[in-house]
């Protein structure tokens, strides 16, 4: 029981900070942002439906200057949204596919 129980202890100190990395990329701007993460990605999945590949709260021109991007994958295509922070606009919905022919 106890080897059990030391296993699962180092396996959650090495993984728990992965999860805390990826859960506040863009954590020194979050507090300025008036839309919540999970607001911001509803918005971007009505803009194109697919799956999240990646998000970042970040700030650049354009908008507010404050704003969550996402690559959301949908069968081959990859699309770029940016939602702006403060209002919920879109600001960006554009096709970033590597391999467009």
């Amino acid at each position: 029981m106890k080897i059990s129980t030391a296993c699962i202890i180092a396996a959650l100190a090495c993984t728990l900070p992965l999860i805390a990395a990826q859960a506040y990329s863009g954590q020194p701007y979050a507090r300025e942002a008036r839309i919540s993460l999970a607001q911001a990605r509803t918005i971007a999945l009505k803009t194109f439906p697919g799956k999240i590949l990646k998000e970042e709260l970040e700030k650049e021109k354009g908008g507010s200057g404050l704003r969550y991007s996402f690559d959301i994958r949908r069968g081959k295509l990859i699309h770029e949204v940016g939602v702006d922070a403060k209002t919920g606009k879109i600001l960006e919905n554009s096709d970033d596919s590597k391999d467009s022919d």
